[in-house]
């Protein structure tokens, strides 16, 4: 590692301004920082320094992350050979096929589903990182920006939103449109007003509907078709809904169940939540407003209930296990660039975010999961909320001031 960081501190000379490289700066500046880091140092006063810069606090987040991508491959992998083995369904062909002979298919052997699911989730993330970190470096090199290494994190959290069977060709479209144009667009890194791995989602669910909902996509076995929960729920007879759902509540906490790769667990949501909030890289504000707002107006409509409607008689607690709340809450709503930045701000965020996901999940019949367009909707709003903050500061203190 030495003699690579000697070499890499021989050529930097060429990528400076004025070098015969410099053009490729960007590309260059991409690489080294990820190996070893910024070569920006404060050295004298009156500078603030401080031990965590960017590429900490990405790769803080990404560590965060973990536990939800061995959960994505986990589940997905017990999902398919669960599936394979209530059905007697013979392995496909081809290397998926071989590997899964090798390894077996008993959804009771972790280390099964571990290496099943990892056969199509890692593909979708390798589409993702190469084609989204592509375009990055062409927009970086074009305007002469560094490389941030904010993407690593879109890269891996566009994948945990996505199902197993997505084709590859549409991971590489919907990255592509949420670099593009809910990133680069406005400037590149901290200046994007959406979440972009959400955007991503957002694309391939309105454009390609097939291949995003429906009973087909949640299991990676061809011609198995499972709803999940919330599906279940939504179109289930008023007041069986918890019959509906068909499995307990600590299975739905764990992520034993059909859903988006990396959303079905709240407990390794929990562990990353943890991470983030005890290293102060997340608003810790915002996840308990969003919380708060969605046990509070669950709450309301269970009490309320309804003849008609199943989702009403779905109790608070279940809310939070289904879907992508807790996933939401946690990695999407607390984007720093794209949420609330007052602290009363963050409060008034997060409580409407938390508040229109369960509207839109329990009242809109559409959508059965209502968090991706909460958290978009409240990327919109969240400059607007920061402004009347902000006016209301100002003219308290006029009135404090005479």
């Amino acid at each position: 590692m030495k003699s690579l960081r000697r070499y890499f501190e021989q050529i930097a000379p060429k990528f400076a301004p004025g070098g015969s490289l410099e053009r490729w700066y960007p590309a260059f500046e991409a690489v080294d920082s990820i190996l070893f880091g910024s070569r920006k140092k404060t050295e004298t006063a009156p500078h603030v320094r401080d031990a965590v810069d960017m590429k900490r606090i990405m790769t803080t987040v990404v560590v965060s992350l973990i536990p939800c991508v061995i959960m994505a491959m986990w589940n997905t992998g017990y999902q398919a050979n669960s599936a394979l083995q209530a059905m007697n369904i013979a392995v496909p062909d081809g290397w998926r096929g071989m590997i899964m002979v090798y390894t077996g298919c008993d959804p009771s052997s972790h280390l099964a589903n571990l290496l099943h699911g990892s056969l199509y989730f890692l593909p979708i993330y390798l589409v993702s990182l190469m084609v989204g970190g592509i375009w990055e470096m062409i927009f970086n090199i074009v305007r002469g920006h560094e490389t941030a290494e904010a993407f690593l994190v879109t890269s891996l959290l566009f994948p945990l939103t996505l199902p197993p069977t997505i084709p590859l060709w549409q991971v590489a479209a919907g990255i592509t449109f949420g670099i593009i144009f809910a990133k680069e667009a406005f400037g590149g890194v901290g200046r994007n007003f959406m979440n972009p791995a959400l955007v991503s989602r957002a694309f391939i669910f309105f454009a390609y509907p097939a291949q995003m909902s429906g009973d087909r996509v949640w299991t990676a076995v061809d011609g198995y078709t499972m709803a999940t929960p919330l599906k279940a729920v939504s179109t289930a007879q008023p007041g069986e809904a918890l019959q509906a759902l068909g499995i307990s509540w600590s299975q739905a906490f764990f992520g034993a169940i059909p859903g988006s790769m990396g959303e079905t667990s709240t407990l390794a949501c929990l562990l990353g939540a943890a991470i983030l909030v005890i290293t102060g890289i997340a608003s810790w504000r915002i996840m308990t407003a969003m919380l708060a707002g969605g046990i509070g107006i669950s709450l309301a409509f269970w009490l309320a209930g309804s003849p008609t409607n199943p989702m009403f008689s779905l109790p608070p607690h279940w809310h939070l296990v289904l879907g992508g709340f807790a996933f939401g809450l946690v990695f999407m709503a607390t984007d720093p660039v794209s949420a609330a930045n007052t602290r009363t701000g963050q409060w008034v965020y997060g409580i409407f975010i938390g508040i229109t996901a369960i509207l839109i999940r329990a009242v809109n019949p559409a959508f059965p999961e209502g968090v991706m367009l909460a958290i978009l909707l409240g990327n919109v709003l969240a400059p607007l909320i920061d402004y009347f903050v902000i006016q209301a500061n100002i003219k308290r203190r006029r009135l404090r001031h005479g």
